[in-house]
């Protein structure tokens, strides 16, 4: 038998207008004051006036920080911290993408328990106790709202992650009326985001595990045949939570079957150059696939299966090849730029980007096959 653990928010809610009873959400976990964290678009979108009526409903006082950048840097997340200490929070929510969700994990563990970012970045190194936490997501993508993760932009430009049990939040709350105004090109990027958590969480290589496995098959197959619709028809709204849920069971499968080499190669990208996380995950993912290929036979044949019923009598070999195209005809088709070169990725950044990805040794331990620099810099021209 299997030996493992497995790790996860205690509370998931997945109800349709479920932002707009927050305030019964956050009295009923204690929060009398909180610091909501968020970013000006959804504040302009309006997005927060159903939550913001229910906080006041419920006698739950709200500070506002909607000052939340894309991959958060430290500089955004100390800002975030000295604000809420401030204030005399005694709980958080984040209610957002990716971005708003891991500044909101650390401001709840720092306000709490002050500690120096560097000093924390790793797996475990973090102390507690943290402030109540809640997490409401408005893309389907990151699943950082049932991971143990909080990934940030340091000085140098390198992308760095806290990973500690601590930052598990009390409360996952899912409310697919929130998606219903995303972009066609933001839910694409944060779909195959999520489609990249479950496929590198069951190839994981160090803690593959038989929930992590079953999450990331339901994961793949919600995000798999729903991914077109809610692209070209964003208020679907049951399309919209079965890729909330698909991200949602994603996330929860590579807490605890961690990511590999698609991460690892993503983040100086989004690191350098500014780019959102689920393109930079996108733009390496299937030349990351047919890398990882001649070790994985049998597992994307697995997935291959799980997705496309019409592989049920196929062989390994045959199952596996036709998964990674259908991997690559979704992605070729999703509305963003396709190649490193589309993005403006200088082709003489490639050996630098390369040499920043074999840093990430934290991922790439995980992948199925050993990644040299060699090996990270081919992957690189051929998203080129």
């Amino acid at each position: 038998m299997s030996q493992f653990s497995f790790e996860t928010s205690p509370k998931i809610i997945c109800e349709q207008g479920g932002a707009d009873r927050l305030g019964e959400i956050a009295k009923g976990t204690g929060i009398s004051h909180v610091f909501l964290v968020t970013d000006q678009g959804l504040i302009k979108a309006n997005l927060l006036d159903g939550t913001l009526a229910s906080l006041s409903a419920a006698g739950v006082r709200v500070t506002v920080f909607s000052d939340v950048l894309a991959d958060p840097p430290e500089l955004s997340v100390q800002a975030a911290v000295d604000n809420a200490r401030a204030a005399g929070v005694d709980g958080v929510v984040g209610f957002g993408g990716g971005s708003s969700l891991d500044t909101a994990k650390l401001v709840s563990l720092l306000v709490r328990t002050p500690q120096a970012l560097p000093e924390i970045y790793g797996i475990g190194l973090a102390r507690g106790p943290r402030l109540p936490l809640i997490q409401v997501p408005t893309t389907a993508g990151t699943g950082s709202e049932v991971t143990p993760i909080s990934i940030l932009t340091t000085p140098s430009h390198e992308k760095k992650g806290v990973v500690s049990p601590l930052l598990y939040p009390d409360v996952a709350l899912l409310d697919s009326r929130l998606t219903l105004g995303l972009p066609p090109s933001i839910t694409a990027m944060t779909g195959v985001d999520a489609m990249v958590h479950a496929i590198e969480a069951y190839t994981t290589r160090l803690k593959k595990n038989p929930l992590s496995d079953a999450l990331a098959i339901k994961a793949l197959q919600l995000l798999y045949a729903n991914i077109l619709e809610a692209v070209s028809n964003g208020q679907n709204a049951t399309v919209r939570e079965n890729m909330l849920l698909g991200s949602l069971f994603a996330g929860m499968a590579f807490a605890n079957a961690p990511v590999g080499a698609v991460h690892a190669l993503a983040y100086p990208l989004g690191g350098h150059y500014h780019l959102p996380h689920g393109l930079t995950n996108s733009l390496v993912l299937v030349p990351v696939l047919e890398f990882n290929l001649p070790q994985t036979e049998a597992l994307y044949a697995e997935l291959g299966r799980a997705v496309l019923p019409e592989l049920a009598g196929a062989g390994n070999k045959a199952a596996a090849s036709a998964f990674v195209a259908a991997i690559r005809e979704r992605v070729a088709v999703m509305p963003y730029a396709q190649t490193l070169r589309d993005c403006n990725v200088k082709q003489d950044d490639l050996p630098m980007l390369a040499r920043d990805a074999m840093n990430v040794q934290r991922l790439l331990v995980n992948n199925p096959r050993d990644v040299t620099y060699e090996d990270a810099l081919a992957i690189y021209q051929a998203a080129y």
